[in-house]
């Protein structure tokens, strides 16, 4: 299973933050580990499985060769205030997968969009940012679902190579369902860089809503991205929940 890598999804103030639900552990007694909630001390070891399993082999970063980057870090860790990511746990209390989740509120009219390169001063990551950026610009997630006033999205998703095969990722993912339909969230909206985690995105049941070739983003007449094959572009993918169904999607990764 691939990463998902997601920067983008600026928030206002203007609608409450959700009040997160307590761990949730897994219904198998049997069961290799626990979903939680991820907690704000837990961001040292947050950052530790990241530097692991995610950011080496993340397309951009690896077509950079971005390196160690405190300010991906840093940018990592933000969604983790909105208290909607969550963390597989195993039984020696070692995180072995992730899905840091943040909040997208629907901006007011007269809301100048923040562009988050501006404020980057790695000159890699700043290009990543920027091209996060240019995204946003061309798809406004709240343009396609105009009824939606608060959207889940999905930033980062990460399995420990060890622990794959055993559904952690699609538990990671039921978890954040409980928490759509626990405060009245309709869709979850994920930014893909990587022609693999889209795939993985499709099999937990999401679909595109947005896409562009890496080629198509040239801010100087020149492209600015070429990863390795299959990596081709970004996509835009989404889920919207029937908060009326109880039923959990079950796919295992």
């Amino acid at each position: 299973m691939e990463d998902v890598l997601n920067v983008s999804g600026k928030a206002s103030s203007t609608t409450p933050t959700p009040t997160p639900t307590p761990s949730a552990a897994v219904d198998k007694d049997d069961c290799p580990y626990t979903i939680e909630l991820v907690q704000p001390e837990d961001a040292e070891a947050v950052i530790a499985m990241l530097k692991t399993f995610f950011f080496k082999d993340e397309p951009l970063n690896t077509f950079l060769d971005l390196g160690e980057c405190k300010e991906l870090e840093k940018y990592s860790l933000k969604p983790l205030t909105d208290n909607c990511s969550y963390k597989a746990v195993n039984k020696s209390g070692d995180i072995i997968g992730i899905f840091l989740n943040g909040l997208m509120r629907r901006p007011s009219p007269d809301e100048v969009p923040e562009k988050a390169a501006d404020s980057c001063d790695h000159p890699k990551f700043k290009k990543i940012l920027s091209l996060m950026d240019y995204v946003e610009e061309k798809f406004n997630i709240f343009d396609y679902y105009p009824n939606e006033e608060l959207i889940l999205d999905g930033k980062i998703l990460s399995v420990d190579t060890n622990y794959r095969g055993l559904g952690i990722a699609g538990r990671l993912t039921e978890r954040a369902y409980e928490y759509m339909r626990e405060n009245g969230i309709n869709v979850y909206h994920v930014l893909c860089s990587s022609h693999y985690s889209a795939r993985v995105m499709e099999k937990l049941g999401f679909h595109e809503v947005f896409s562009m070739q890496f080629s198509e983003y040239q801010p100087n007449g020149k492209v600015v991205f070429k990863p390795a094959h299959p990596h081709v572009g970004m996509r835009i993918m989404a889920k919207e929940l029937d908060l009326d169904d109880k039923q959990a999607t079950k796919t295992k990764l």
